[in-house]
């Protein structure tokens, strides 16, 4: 998946590099790279024209695994491109990558699942499903 541009993300956002997002040697501060996922994901998963959740359910990161590639810099923007890996029954996987000014800065593959208000995981119903397939990622290419 290092090969996988931005136009190859079928969900694109983006975020604002802040000055509040930089560390003592000039650089965007690593954590704030969780920050950036965390708007590519939130944006794909809640985006009310196409509602995925079940009524009363909620979305968790099961696990999180990022991979840093090169750094950050202020003043500026970052491109978040998110896709879906695989769908589980409960669950789906994604990858994203950002980048800034073209050129990769990190990326991410991230389990979601679905929970009831008590807490267990929760099926996807096939509606959401469809809807999810329609966001995976071509990786074949």
């Amino acid at each position: 998946m290092n090969d996988l541009k931005l136009e190859d993300f079928p969900f694109i956002t983006f975020d604002k590099v802040r000055y509040s997002d930089t560390d003592r040697q000039g650089h965007v501060n690593n954590a704030v790279f969780s920050v950036f996922l965390e708007t590519g994901r939130v944006e794909f998963l809640y985006h009310p024209e196409h509602v995925l959740l079940n009524e009363g359910a909620t979305f968790v990161i099961a696990s999180l695994e990022l991979m840093f590639e090169n750094e950050i810099h202020w003043p500026g923007k970052v491109d978040i491109g998110t896709g879906i890996v695989s769908i589980g029954r409960s669950s789906m996987k994604l990858c994203q990558r950002i980048f800034q000014e073209g050129k990769a800065v990190g990326q991410a593959q991230t389990v979601i699942v679905q929970v009831a208000p008590e807490g267990k995981s929760k099926p996807l119903d096939e509606e959401a499903k469809a809807k999810l397939s329609k966001w995976m990622l071509n990786l074949e290419s």
